[in-house]
């Protein structure tokens, strides 16, 4: 699990990589909680994700209650299927974009 940072007067772009999961998500939460205070916005690449269960989503329904100004972006397909089974999508806001070479259960 890695988090890759990028801040840009005051726009935070974070990159998750690997598992969202119980096993990781305190190290992920450590990590985000000395940028919230000052971004002004808060983007999240969701892409890289690989695997995400209900402690990960905690970790984004905490930061969606946190950021002032959050965005969910290139969501990966644990993500899309996660949201999907709980109907999560429209509580986050941010457009999901379906790829064709995902998998289908």
């Amino acid at each position: 699990m890695t988090i890759n940072v990028i801040e840009t007067d005051g726009f935070l772009n974070v990159a998750v990589v690997g598992e969202m999961t119980i096993y990781n998500v305190s190290e992920q939460k450590n990590k985000l909680i000395d940028f919230l205070s000052s971004a002004i916005e808060l983007q999240v690449d969701l892409s890289a994700v690989t695997e995400i269960d209900s402690a990960g989503l905690q970790l984004l329904l905490w930061l969606k209650q946190e950021a002032s100004n959050l965005k969910l972006v290139n969501h990966s397909q644990a993500v899309v299927n996660v949201f999907q089974l709980l109907n999560l999508a429209m509580y986050f806001g941010d457009p999901i974009v379906l790829s064709s070479h995902w998998k289908t259960s």
